[in-house]
């Protein structure tokens, strides 16, 4: 894909949770190949719009595009963007009654319809890029919590997805499982996956954005390359976050 291309489009994006408006009227471009990175205070609305992305969540009004395709028109085949729009969460959600083997191999059998051979093949390849190709007969309950994370990436890797949308992928994990995981994006990041990252790891947002998002009470309250972002704030809320957390 042509890196100019739009991966993604979101027009005048409003969702509520009753009274809450959780996404107030977000528009944003990204590129194929492009790595944004979205941070903000808890509650402003960062996993609301990476989940809309998939429509883990249907937004009230607006638009958004994966592709060429609207998401939320009835005539789409929301399981083939899903397809194409890998997701890890905070959670993992591997099945825990699987070996990991087995747990990269059942959607790409399953969705995919390659023979187990074809599955396994490709499975082990990525077990290798996650560093735990050696745990494939294990259950995912004898991982650690970095290891499943990893899991989960290979897992959501295996279905060859043009996007990859990590949702607070290393919130819940302690500082070296963390770097074990970061690293594994950077990986991704240097072999060009398009990558939308909602975290709290400023650092790694720093050093991995095409772009820094900064989202507050549903609404984006500025963009721009990691150097600026960082070093020249242009809003007085932005600079108040980054006090904060820096």
């Amino acid at each position: 894909m042509p890196e100019n291309k739009a991966a993604v489009r979101v027009f005048n994006a409003v969702k509520y949770f009753g009274a809450l408006k959780a996404l107030d009227n977000v528009t944003l471009d990204i590129r194929y190949g492009e790595r944004v990175v979205i941070v903000g205070p808890s509650g402003s609305g960062k996993s609301t719009l990476l989940r809309s992305l998939n429509r883990l969540e249907i937004i009230d009004s607006g638009r958004i595009i994966i592709g060429s395709s609207d998401i939320n028109d009835p005539g789409t085949d929301i399981n083939r963007i899903r397809e194409e729009t890998g997701m890890v969460f905070q959670s993992f959600n591997v099945f825990p009654h699987k070996t990991v083997l087995e747990n990269v191999n059942l959607a790409q059998m399953v969705v995919k319809k390659r023979s187990k051979k074809e599955a396994t093949h490709i499975s082990m390849n990525l077990l290798k890029k996650v560093d735990i190709m050696e745990k494939a007969g294990q259950y995912p309950w004898k991982l650690s919590r970095g290891q499943q994370q990893r899991l989960a990436i290979a897992r959501a890797l295996a279905m060859r997805p043009k996007i990859m949308l990590f949702d607070e992928a290393t919130s819940s994990l302690d500082p070296e499982m963390t770097g074990e995981v970061l690293a594994v994006m950077r990986t991704l990041a240097v072999e060009g996956m398009t990558m939308v990252i909602v975290t709290h790891e400023m650092g790694f947002a720093r050093e991995i954005a095409d772009r820094v998002i900064f989202m507050d009470s549903g609404a984006i309250i500025e963009e721009n390359v990691p150097e600026i972002f960082f070093r020249n704030p242009q809003k007085e809320r932005t600079r108040l976050f980054l006090d904060q957390t820096l």
